[in-house]
Formats: structure tokens, sequence, C-alpha cells
């Protein structure tokens, strides 16, 4: 009988913790769990849970009558033969004007199966994507101290994060003071941490979590085992990959 080998833990990933509200965190950095945040990078896992994605946003509501079903008699247009022109049946055939379509679509379902444990992974690859590239951020949390959009505007031109952002809240409601300031800024969205998938993490140019997306992406991904004590918020004296 084999014995069960023990779990190697790796080295948590520290990425520097940013602030949304201007409150110093330069000496402070957070551990990511590496089997969340520092995956093999797999191009073709990210292609298939994208194509999985978009599959299941189509509607696929078109729909176009056959010769069967457009209104009409079935009565022969013209005798078979004796006048030298071309053979014609009734006025559905879709060789005709206002006849029905040869081929054409009609309703169905275009969405396709992907098994949970890819899109799992998927998570996983996009998220260290991110962090690889240096397009991943962390901050305390996503909070906004009122619903003017100007005083956010300047706040995110300073940190180079006013396009492109997506802001990820892993608290039980996104804060809605945060929400409105951010409504009229294009290229900003907000969105809990259940309704981030593949597709978005690709998408968009850079994600922010909060400190409670962290831990319920951590507990959702993580492969590691649950006893295994890895520190929240750290000081820099360790190795910290670059943030945003």
């Amino acid at each position: 009988m084999q014995k069960r080998r023990a779990f190697d833990p790796a080295e948590p990933v520290y990425l520097s913790l940013s602030s949304l509200e201007g409150k110093k965190t330069r000496d402070k950095a957070v551990a990511l769990d590496p089997t969340v945040f520092n995956h093999p990078i797999r191009r073709d896992i990210l292609h298939l849970c994208s194509v999985h994605y978009l599959d299941s946003l189509r509607q696929g509501s078109a729909n176009t009558k056959t010769r069967g079903e457009v209104r009409g008699s079935g009565r022969k247009i013209r005798p078979q033969k004796g006048t030298g022109r071309a053979r014609l049946g009734d006025g559905q055939s879709p060789m005709l004007r206002g006849g029905g379509v040869a081929f054409g679509p009609k309703p169905r379902d275009f969405s396709t199966k992907l098994n949970r444990k890819v899109v799992q992974m998927g998570m996983r690859v996009a998220l260290s994507a991110k962090l690889k590239d240096q397009r991943l951020g962390v901050v305390p949390r996503i909070k906004w101290y009122c619903h003017k959009t100007i005083t956010l505007k300047n706040r995110l031109e300073k940190l180079g994060w006013r396009t492109g952002t997506l802001f990820v809240s892993g608290l039980p409601q996104v804060d809605p003071a945060i929400k409105l300031a951010g409504r009229n800024l294009r290229g900003l969205e907000f969105r809990h941490v259940d309704e981030l998938n593949v597709y978005d993490l690709v998408k968009w140019k850079r994600v922010i979590l909060d400190l409670a997306a962290v831990s319920l992406l951590e507990l959702k991904l993580s492969k590691a085992p649950i006893d295994q004590p890895v520190p929240d918020v750290v000081g820099q004296d360790v190795d910290v990959a670059p943030s945003l």
C-alpha cells in the first residue's frame, strides 16, 4: 500500500496593496494563493472558456419561413410542358419573390457544454495572466466617500485607472456611492465577485479586486489544503510582484 505524499506548500505570491481612497499603503502587501494567482498560462483554456461564455449569450431566435410555412395557394403556376419556359411549381418556391427561404435559420440553442473544472482552471489562468502582465490590483475595499463623478474621475486619473478598469467587490453589495459616481464614466464597471467570469478577465484591460473578493476567489478556486495558513496583509520585507 502506497503512502500518500505530504502536500508541499508553495510560497505565496505577494502583491503591493493599492488604495482607492488615497490612504498610504506603500509599506503593505497582500499574500495571494499561488494555486490561484500563479497558475501556468494556458491560452487554449482561455479560448475555450471565452467561446463557452459568448455562446451562452446568443439568443438563437432567428427564424425564417420555409416553403411549407409561407401563406399562399398550392396551385401550379403554369403547365409543366408546352410554354417553352422553365418548370415551376407553386408560388412558395424559394426561387420566386415572396416564396420561402431555403435552408434558412431556425430557433436553436447555441450554448455549449464545458466541464466545471475547466471553467475553474480558466479563472485561475486568467487571474494569473493579469498578475503576470501587471494588470491586476488589490485594494482594501472598493468604496467612495461621495456620489460626485468629478471626484472619482480625478482620483482614477491620478492612479491611471480611468479607462478599461473592472472593479470587483466581494462584499454582499457593491458600494452605492461609487456606482453612482462612476455611472457616467465610460470604460468603468463595478461588479460582484459572483458575476465575474473568464471572458471579463480577458476583455478588460485591468482588474481591481478588494480583499473580500480575493478571499472569495481563493475559497472557490484554491487547490491548497484548507488548514494551510496564508497571511492576508504583510509588510513589504518579502519579494513583491509589481502592482498597477
